[in-house]
């Protein structure tokens, strides 16, 4: 479905001459080929869109990173052509949670596990992966189920 998508963007972006949107989405689609063929390797099937929300926001994490050190770096048109390409990414990603909304997910689950202590930790990320994946950033959410659980 995503990649149905994503290669209907391509063609848009073809008709338009969008060249920068154009050439995000090739980076994306080869991306994508790149991991299938990696999965393929492993003995394992073409990856599921859940699995494809991953690569995209690894996709965005690293162009966050190079946005930070062209900033330092005094490279303003290159940040703002790694900002250009986050855009059309996202464009990809389901509407992210918002800090409230993180927050209840993780009570619930802390909840629905039966959490107690830090040794669930593991138990409830997963949880939350299962539930909200590519919906809230997990780098965050763990700092918090941290908070929770030792709390």
């Amino acid at each position: 479905m995503m990649r149905d998508d994503i290669n209907a963007a391509v063609k848009e972006a073809m008709k338009a001459k969008d060249e920068r949107k154009l050439g995000t989405l090739r980076m994306v689609n080869s991306t994508i080929k790149n991991a299938d063929i990696e999965a393929r390797g492993n003995g394992k099937p073409p990856l599921s869109d859940a699995e494809l929300l991953g690569v995209l926001q690894k996709m965005i994490k690293q162009r966050q990173e190079a946005v930070e050190l062209y900033e330092k770096g005094g490279r303003a048109e290159l940040a703002a052509q790694e900002r250009d390409e986050i855009a059309v990414i996202s464009a990809y990603l389901p509407k992210q949670m918002s800090d409230d909304d993180v927050k209840k997910a993780i009570s619930d689950v802390i909840a629905e596990t039966g959490a107690a202590g830090m040794k669930d930790m593991g138990k409830v990320i997963a949880a939350l992966k299962a539930k909200h994946a590519g919906q809230m950033d997990f780098a965050k959410a763990s700092g918090l189920v941290k908070a929770a659980l030792t709390g």
